[in-house]
């Protein structure tokens, strides 16, 4: 009797959320057609006004968006069996449309949009590859400024025209982003300069957007209690006004300068000060290919195997070392180039408007985590993970950080490559614990939420190279964590003794890493694997 009534009960429930949604699609259909029949009066009588400067026409097609997919979430799946085939393939299909849809409304509202779809496109593995895979090409198909847009924004700022500045100013742009784009110009004295340039609206734009996520994420989370990505709202409010604030970048690209400068394959383009603004960035032009490119690699004789290493050793250091980590590397951001010069092969870092600062606890607790983790340390891996705010979920909340199956964790994650299909269940894996996910990413730091989104940037990075999971990178995070817990140690204690003894431990460690590297790279060289064949045979030679 009382089963019979909790599912008389969850019937009904069930049909409410739907009345709900239904009755939201269609107050979203009347805004919408309210919207475009307000708008059209205007647009007919100047054709230079853009549908999206009118509020109502973005939340409208925000609303009705939201409706449709929160409307198919509950209908398509309602009447098939959970954990059967067929349910596994239908929502599959149900995660394709809604990310098609979610990417048709980041394109049309453009701005903070397709920066929010870029942030959720980056997230590999911690979204269905559904969402990933289609909002990925929100990377490639950013809006574009027109030139009379650009030159308001360069007279509004520095008071002068293009020409009054600039001996040529290329029309079409190197780049168009979510939130600028980037034009080569030539400046009086003949400096070649790369000059950013904010679209004109997305200042206007940003905070309303955001406030208008917040209301129907609150909304959907009302109809579906599991859904918790108001995380993804906090992030945007706290980043989205300093990536908008120029000058803020350029303090970053100074500062990350400077901090790493010991990195002589490091290239970071010099900002010109006396013509940048709130909006407008000039900096030194740099040319490159992506650094996911093997292609333009291989023409230019680029070592792929040394371009992973390095960006290993630059993210490790900014990561462990200095708790101050760019947070945007996606290839467009990141480029390589042999120098002219030296012939050495150079990153190029760019667009440093989204940084991440750790505090000094959170840094120290991630070094020891990592550390766990490298040496299958199963005991510290969970006391530190529950440290960072993963309680009970440390097992997912550790496959998440290295992207590998629990399996793999135990193993040691430095001991087998990734395999075809290892990634297929993890992809698997996390259509299927999405709201283990979601609980986890609003119940660690916030700190936390961009370091997954850079880790999974630098995976895609390193899987197309085909340099994922190599041993070379955990050997760099493990010296960058050793270096940054003994400074910690060093700096905590007032002994000369034991200040020594720390520095003693920390060369010790160091020299075993740097031993095991050496093994490593003869075992993987013709030399040492004849001396390898040639021991083999003494010991099995009969005298």
């Amino acid at each position: 009797m009382q089963g019979g009534s909790l599912r008389f009960l969850q019937v009904k429930a069930s049909r409410c959320r739907e009345a709900v949604v239904a009755r939201m699609a269609r107050r979203a259909l009347k805004l919408v057609s309210l919207a475009a029949a307000s708008s059209g009066f205007y647009l007919y009588s100047s054709k230079y006004l853009d549908p999206n400067d009118f509020g109502a026409v973005r939340v409208g097609r925000a609303i009705a968006t939201t409706a449709v997919i929160t409307y198919d979430y509950l209908t398509s799946l309602r009447s098939v069996p959970y954990g059967s085939q067929e349910y596994a393939y239908l929502k599959s299909q149900v995660h394709l449309r809604s990310a098609e849809r979610l990417r048709d409304l980041c394109c049309a509202n453009r701005g903070t949009f397709i920066k929010v779809g870029q942030h959720l496109g980056a997230l590999d593995y911690l979204l269905p590859e559904e969402y990933t895979r289609t909002l990925k090409i929100l990377h490639s198909q950013a809006p574009q400024s027109s030139m009379q847009e650009i030159e308001q924004v360069i007279r509004e700022d520095l008071g002068k025209e293009i020409k009054e500045l600039f001996v040529s100013f290329e029309d079409t742009p190197l780049g168009a982003a979510s939130l600028a784009q980037v034009h080569k110009a030539v400046l009086q004295d003949g400096r070649t300069v790369a000059v950013k340039v904010q679209h004109p609206k997305v200042q206007a734009q940003s905070a309303k957007d955001i406030l208008l996520m917040e209301i129907l994420l609150l909304t959907v989370k009302q109809i579906f209690p599991d859904f918790e990505f108001m995380w993804l709202v906090d992030e945007a409010k706290k980043n989205l006004p300093l990536e908008l604030d120029f000058l803020n970048e350029g303090r970053n690209a100074e500062k990350v300068a400077h901090m790493l400068k010991d990195f002589d394959f490091l290239k970071v383009p010099r900002i010109y000060w006396e013509l940048s603004t709130r909006r407008v960035l000039l900096m030194e032009f740099v040319e490159g290919g992506q650094v996911n490119d093997r292609a333009y690699m291989e023409r230019n004789s680029i070592d792929v195997n040394e371009i992973s290493r390095n960006l290993g050793k630059l993210y490790s250091e900014m990561i462990f070392v200095n708790g101050f980590i760019h947070c945007d590397p996606h290839p467009g951001n990141v480029l390589v180039r042999k120098c002219p010069a030296t012939g050495k092969a150079h990153i190029i870092l760019l667009d440093h408007g989204l940084y991440q600062v750790l505090t000094e606890k959170f840094r120290l607790d991630y070094c020891r985590l990592w550390q766990s983790l490298i040496k299958t340390d199963m005991k510290r891996v969970q006391k530190y993970s529950r440290r960072l705010g993963a309680g009970d979920l440390y097992p997912l909340f550790a496959c998440m950080l290295t992207a590998r199956s629990w399996d793999s964790v135990n193993r040691g994650i430095d001991r087998s490559p990734v395999t075809a299909n290892e990634d297929v269940e993890i992809r698997t894996n996390a259509a299927a614990y999405l709201p283990q996910i979601n609980q986890l990413l609003n119940n660690v730091p916030r700190q936390m939420l961009l370091l997954l989104k850079t880790n999974d940037l630098l995976r895609g990075i390193e899987s197309a190279l085909h340099t994922r999971a190599s041993a070379s990178s955990f050997l760099n995070m493990s010296r960058c964590c050793i270096r940054a817990v003994s400074t910690y140690q060093r700096s905590k204690s007032h002994s000369l003794y034991r200040k020594a003894k720390i520095s003693l431990l920390e060369a010790l460690s160091l020299w075993q890493i740097n031993l095991y590297e050496l093994f490593l790279r003869l075992k993987g060289s013709r030399l040492g694997n004849w001396v390898i064949a040639f021991l083999s045979r003494m010991h099995h030679s009969p005298y």
